[in-house]
């Protein structure tokens, strides 16, 4: 099982949410976006140098920024 954020997710690559890192603010954010441990997310794309990165949860795009992008961890998962 390798464990990695989702900054570190390839373009089309899937992961299961394992966990979100940061204080509550963030968490409550992050959970009202849909993604919270347990989810299935795909990466869409990000920009080059930090931007924000595009992720695919319950059927809905979904853009966040770099820096909330690294607090959630995911768990790599076989392509589909």
């Amino acid at each position: 099982m390798e464990l990695i954020s989702l900054t570190e997710l390839k373009e089309k690559q899937s992961g299961i949410v394992k966990e979100l890192r940061g204080g509550e603010s963030a968490e409550s954010r992050l959970h009202s976006l849909g993604i919270r441990p347990g989810k299935k997310i795909t990466k869409i794309g990000s920009h080059f140098w930090r931007g924000p990165v595009t992720v695919l949860v319950d059927k809905t795009k979904i853009a966040i920024g770099h820096g909330m992008a690294h607090k959630v961890v995911v768990e790599l998962h076989d392509a589909d």
